[in-house]
């Protein structure tokens, strides 16, 4: 793909940041990865667009310098416990609602964009619910394709679904056009095979998962098998005690990082 100009006149290739920012862990070895490459990679990872301060407060997106401090130490603090459960290594989250309308998308890319202040580290979100995908629309995008693309053909290039969002270190990849039939796209081989590829070549890369209410779909369910962890956002007094306590329940308790009250 030729380079493009941005508006400052500095070029740039839209899929630099797609290709591979280190050789797998399997192709190096266990510890192998040099932290110093991917940190001086990130920092030249390319933002052709740049969502302003208005644009993120209108959007209800937190960055660092955000007016809404509450809002801001809320997903810092919860960053912070998701990296004491890990030890400090990235991973996998899922992110899934109680109930219909519980804020999962804006739990989940608020979380993503707490990771992506830390600036040697990035972060990765994907839209994993096919039936009302909103991130795009979130970040006002219209992407051409995206993970069911991907998914649906063998030799579909990596780098077509991965969006810059206008947040610096932060990552899109959308739902995709194909949108029938969700739970076959998640429990496809090449789905679990694309988490682990992600995961493993990009080794400060923190990926999480967006998806449909795990009360309306087992969607949420199939994923949390695939991810590292999962994280239920509940509505503030929209709920009944008892259907938080069955959409707790039907996570595996392993991996199961915990609840946060949104509202």
């Amino acid at each position: 793909m030729p380079a493009r100009k941005d508006s400052s006149g500095d070029s740039y290739n839209e899929w630099d940041d797609s290709r591979l920012l280190v050789p797998s862990s399997l192709e190096l070895g266990a510890g192998a990865v040099d932290k110093y490459v991917i940190s001086k990679q990130i920092r030249r990872m390319q933002e052709p667009r740049r969502l302003t301060n208005d644009d993120l407060d209108e959007r209800r997106i937190i960055y660092p310098e955000s007016p809404d401090r509450d809002l801001v130490n809320r997903f810092r603090n919860l960053r912070t416990k998701l990296l004491e459960i890990s030890g400090g290594n990235n991973f996998t989250l899922v992110v899934t609602g109680a109930a219909e309308g519980a804020g999962s998308s804006f739990a989940a890319l608020n979380l993503a964009a707490a990771f992506a202040f830390d600036q040697a580290k990035t972060a990765l979100i994907i839209d994993c619910n096919l039936r009302e995908p909103s991130l795009h629309t979130m970040l006002d995008m219209a992407p051409e394709s995206g993970l069911t693309d991907f998914l649906d053909e063998s030799d579909y290039d990596i780098g077509r679904i991965i969006y810059p969002t206008g947040i610096p270190r932060l990552r899109l990849i959308p739902a995709g056009s194909r949108r029938e039939s969700p739970s076959e796209f998640f429990t496809s081989f090449r789905m679990k095979q694309f988490l682990q590829a992600v995961r493993r070549r990009y080794p400060d890369r923190f990926i999480i998962l967006d998806t449909a209410p795990i009360t309306e779909t087992p969607d949420a369910r199939i994923l949390t098998e695939l991810c590292d962890y999962s994280m239920l956002v509940v509505p503030h007094g929209k709920v009944t005690p008892a259907v938080i306590e069955q959409a707790a329940g039907a996570f595996n308790p392993d991996k199961f990082a915990g609840a946060i009250i949104n509202g």
